[in-house]
């Protein structure tokens, strides 16, 4: 279809500016309305089974990218239609500035010694249990879930948007959030998100690369992010976490990982840089501005990747 690449590099970069001026809504979110319809869907269709949490998976992440594929269709023949769709499904899956927005609200509280409020704020951010950590360990939790969150929130979406379109965005954004939801390991979920978690894990896999790559080029520490990543990367339990967290700390020049406190059990995790100093308040807002160059160059770097995909097509249909 004539211009549909170059439709939908021009509905991206609206979404993207729109996430910039108009962040995350507190109220009426479609993700969280997305939330709020598969916990309905796993109340009625909990059994401690893998089975029913891959149907639960399938009829959830499945039936968000069904629905987004009828609405790409039914705008298929409208260029302004399917430029406005991709900007705000766009804008609607991605929460770069909502993530930079609690970052720093945890930053401040930290900064101004108000340990009661960063830890009011830190489950805002991520699911450790903030009552256990003092000040250096939730800055530490802060960096960290920057840098992960990156991926998720931002790199990741915009990667399966340039591969899949509308249907990609909701797609990646569906089983991310139902990982969130249910891919933990609590008994409750150990069974029955395993499908959700493994997906997760596959569909985060293409946009932690880029996350890890771009890091590298837009830290402040090209040789120590790229060191790091190539050194930690793969110690970290997560496949996808893993790359992100150990390419900021080195990019930073700071040590992450080790004991934390998540979901009610103690974690062990690997130590990231360990040769450099602890994380600091005054590192977070370092993450957070890594974190938007490196957003700002994964919606570059694949908007230039589906309209170069657009070219070649063009140019394979043209020499028939």
């Amino acid at each position: 279809m004539r211009g549909e690449h170059a439709g939908y590099a021009c509905g991206a970069a609206l979404g993207f500016l729109g996430d910039l001026i108009a962040a995350d809504p507190r109220r009426g979110h479609p993700v969280a309305a997305f939330g709020r319809a598969a916990y309905a869907v796993e109340r009625r269709l909990w059994r401690d089974h893998r089975g029913y949490g891959a149907a639960h998976t399938v009829l959830c992440a499945g039936g968000a990218a069904a629905g987004a594929a009828l609405l790409q269709r039914a705008v298929r023949d409208h260029h302004g239609a399917r430029v406005a769709l991709t900007a705000v499904t766009v804008w609607a899956v991605l929460g770069g500035t909502s993530l930079g927005r609690e970052a720093r609200a945890v930053g401040g509280a930290l900064t101004a010694g108000d340990w009661d409020v960063a830890r009011e704020r830190l489950p805002h951010l991520c699911g450790r249990d903030p009552q256990a950590l003092d000040g250096p360990q939730m800055a530490r939790a802060v960096v960290e879930s920057v840098a992960e969150n990156t991926s998720d929130a931002v790199v990741g979406a915009l990667v399966w948007g340039a591969l899949g379109g509308v249907p990609g965005l909701v797609a990646f954004r569906a089983v991310n959030t139902l990982d969130a939801m249910v891919g933990h390991k609590s008994p409750r979920h150990r069974r029955f998100g395993w499908a959700s978690a493994r997906l997760d894990d596959l569909a985060g896999w293409p946009g932690s690369r880029l996350t890890a790559a771009l890091t590298v080029l837009a830290g402040p520490d090209r040789r120590g992010a790229l060191r790091t990543w190539r050194a930690d990367g793969a110690a970290h339990p997560s496949p996808n976490a893993g790359p992100v967290e150990a390419s900021f700390a080195g990019a930073l020049g700071v040590r992450l990982g080790g004991t934390l406190a998540y979901g009610g059990r103690v974690e062990h995790r690997p130590v990231l840089n360990g040769g450099a100093r602890p994380a600091t308040a005054e590192d977070i807002e370092r993450a957070v501005r890594l974190s938007r160059r490196v957003s700002t160059l994964a919606l570059a770097a694949t908007v230039a990747g589906r309209l170069a995909w657009g070219a070649v097509r063009r140019t394979r249909r043209g020499s028939r």
